[in-house]
C-alpha cells in the first residue's frame, strides 16, 4: 500500500497579492550523486500542455531524468515513468488532463510499476489537487511550478513505493545550470524570467507562476553563447512578461539592455514572448530598431480595444496608449509583423465595446492573432463578474473577429509575393511530406521544395504565392 508524502498547497488569492517575497537566491543546480543511476534501464515520457514556458520546463525535467539514467521513449505502453506537465489557463486544458488520467490508468495496469506524475500550473490549484487525489489514486507524484528541480528526489521516493504530493505556495530560488534535453536541434527556448506581477483580472498566472523573478543577465548571455557554439540558429526568450525583465534586479539593466547585448552574439535569430503593453517601452523599440539578429516580429497581446473593458481586465493601459506604441514601433522597424491576443465576451462587454475591438484590429492590421472566448478561472476576480451573454452570442463575436483577423492575416502574407525571404528550414511540411517548410524573419510559414540536408539551414526563398496561413516559394540556390 502506497502512502502519501508531504503536502504544501498555494495560498489564497489575497495572500498571493499581499505576500512578501524575499529576493530569490541564485543556486547552481547539482543532482544528489546518490541518485545518479536510479533510472538505469528505465524509460520516460513527458506530455506537455500549454505555453512555451511549460515546454521549457519539460526540457529541463527531461535533462534531470536523463541525468538519472532514464531514456526517452515515444511509446507510452513502454514507459516506466509518464509525466504530465499541465496548463491552467483555460478550463478545456484542465478537462483534457482529467480525461488523460482516466485513460492512462488502463495503460498503467498493463505495465506494473509504471509511475504517473503530474506537475505544472494545474497543480498550483488546491481544488485540482483535491479532485485528483480523490478520483485518480493511481497518480504517484504531484508537484507544482516552483519545485521542478526536486524531480530527482520525487522519483527516488516513488521508486520506493511511496506517493509524493508537494506543491510550494511561495516562489523558490532561481536555479542555474539545470541539465536540458532540447526538443529541437537548432531552435531553443531560453527563460529570462519567471512569474508575473500584472494581476490581470482574468488570469491565473500570478497565482500559479508567482511573482516576477529575473535571471542575471550574464547567465542568460552565457547560455545563448553556448547555444550558438552548439549550432543553434534561433533562440526565443521566454517570460510571462518579458518586458518587465530586470525590474526586480535593481541593477539598472532592463529588457532593452538584454536585447542590445544579445544582438552582439553570433546567433542568427532572437525572438521573445510574451510581451505586455504596459511594460513595452521606447527603449525596447530602439533595441528592436537595431535589427541584426532581433527579428522584425512582435507578439503584443491587446486583449480588447475598449478602455472600459481594459480597465475591468486590469490591463493598465488604454487603447490610445497601445496604438501609440504600435505606431512608434512601425516607424522604427518598417515592415514589422505584429500579432496579438484578443479575448471576446469578457464579462460586461457590450456590443459597442466589442465593435471597438474590431475597429482596433482594422487600425493595427494584425498579421495574426490568438483569439478566445473569455473562460472564467476560479480564484481570479473576473470569475465573479456577471456575464449575460449567451453561448451563441459569444461564438458569434469570436467568429466575426476571426473572419476579420484572417483578412489581415492573408494581407500580411500577400505583401511578400515576389520577394526573396530568408527561411530557417524546419523539415518536411505537415501538409505535404514532399515539401519542406520553415519560418521567415517575420515569423511567417513558407512551404517549398528542398533537400533533407537543408534542414536546419537558413535559405533564400523567392515567394511565388500567398495563402491565408502560409506562403509558397522556390529556393534560390
Amino acid at each position: 500500500m502506497k502512502k502519501e508524502y508531504g503536502i504544501n498547497v498555494k495560498p489564497s488569492l489575497m495572500q498571493a497579492r499581499k505576500r512578501f517575497q524575499v529576493k530569490p537566491q541564485i543556486i547552481r543546480y547539482q543532482v544528489d550523486s546518490n541518485l545518479i543511476g536510479i533510472g538505469d534501464g528505465k524509460t520516460y515520457m513527458i506530455k506537455t500542455y500549454g505555453c512555451q514556458g511549460n515546454l521549457a520546463d519539460s526540457e529541463k525535467m527531461a535533462g534531470m531524468l536523463e541525468q538519472l539514467g532514464f531514456k526517452k521513449t515515444e511509446a507510452e505502453e513502454d514507459a516506466d515513468f509518464i509525466l504530465f506537465n499541465t496548463c491552467a489557463i483555460r478550463e478545456n486544458a484542465e478537462n483534457r488532463i482529467f480525461g488523460e488520467l482516466g485513460r492512462i490508468k488502463r495503460v498503467q495496469k498493463k505495465h506494473p510499476g509504471m509511475i504517473i506524475g503530474l506537475c505544472g500550473c494545474m497543480m498550483q490549484e488546491e481544488k485540482t489537487i483535491n479532485a485528483i487525489t480523490k478520483k485518480y489514486p493511481h497518480v504517484d507524484i504531484i508537484f507544482g511550478t516552483h519545485n521542478i528541480t526536486k524531480l530527482p528526489q520525487y522519483i527516488d521516493i516513488a521508486l520506493k513505493n511511496k506517493k509524493v504530493l508537494e506543491v510550494m505556495s511561495v516562489e523558490g530560488d532561481i536555479y542555474e545550470d539545470v541539465p536540458v534535453v532540447r526538443d529541437h536541434p537548432y531552435k531553443a527556448w531560453v527563460d529570462i524570467m519567471y512569474g508575473c506581477d500584472e494581476f490581470c483580472t482574468y488570469c491565473i498566472v500570478p497565482y500559479t507562476r508567482g511573482k516576477e523573478r529575473s535571471r542575471m543577465p550574464q547567465d542568460i548571455i552565457e547560455e545563448v553563447k553556448q547555444l550558438a557554439l552548439q549550432g543553434y540558429k534561433e533562440v526565443t526568450l521566454l517570460g510571462q512578461n518579458v518586458n518587465a525583465y530586470g525590474k526586480d534586479l535593481d541593477i539598472g539593466y532592463g529588457f532593452a539592455d538584454l536585447l542590445t547585448d544579445l544582438n552582439k552574439l553570433p546567433i542568427e535569430r532572437i525572438r521573445f514572448t510574451t510581451s505586455h503593453p504596459h511594460d513595452f517601452d521606447d527603449a525596447t523599440i530602439q533595441a528592436m530598431a537595431l535589427g541584426g539578429n532581433i527579428m522584425p516580429h512582435l507578439h503584443l497581446p491587446v486583449q480588447s480595444g475598449n478602455n472600459e473593458v481594459l480597465k475591468r481586465m486590469n490591463r493598465k493601459y488604454t487603447k490610445e496608449e497601445y496604438l501609440d506604441k504600435i505606431n512608434k514601433l512601425k516607424k522604427a522597424v518598417p515592415g514589422i509583423s505584429i500579432t496579438t491576443d484578443i479575448i471576446v465576451a469578457f464579462p460586461g462587454e457590450t456590443n459597442e465595446q466589442y465593435e471597438d475591438t474590431l475597429s482596433l484590429v482594422k487600425e493595427v492590421e494584425f498579421e495574426g492573432a490568438y483569439t478566445f472566448i473569455y473562460s472564467p478561472r476560479e480564484g481570479t476576480p473576473a470569475a465573479t463578474y456577471p456575464n449575460s451573454l449567451t453561448e451563441e452570442e459569444k461564438k458569434d463575436r469570436l467568429y466575426k473577429l476571426n473572419e476579420l483577423i484572417n483578412e489581415y492575416f492573408a494581407k500580411g502574407y500577400e505583401r511578400f509575393v515576389g520577394e526573396v525571404v530568408e527561411v530557417l528550414v524546419d523539415g518536411t511540411s505537415k501538409q505535404d511530406e514532399a515539401m519542406y517548410s520553415g519560418y521567415t524573419k517575420h515569423n511567417m510559414l513558407v512551404n517549398f521544395e528542398a533537400k533533407p540536408e537543408d534542414i536546419g539551414k537558413i535559405l533564400k526563398v523567392k515567394v511565388t504565392k500567398a495563402f491565408t496561413w502560409h506562403l509558397l516559394g522556390e529556393v534560390i540556390r
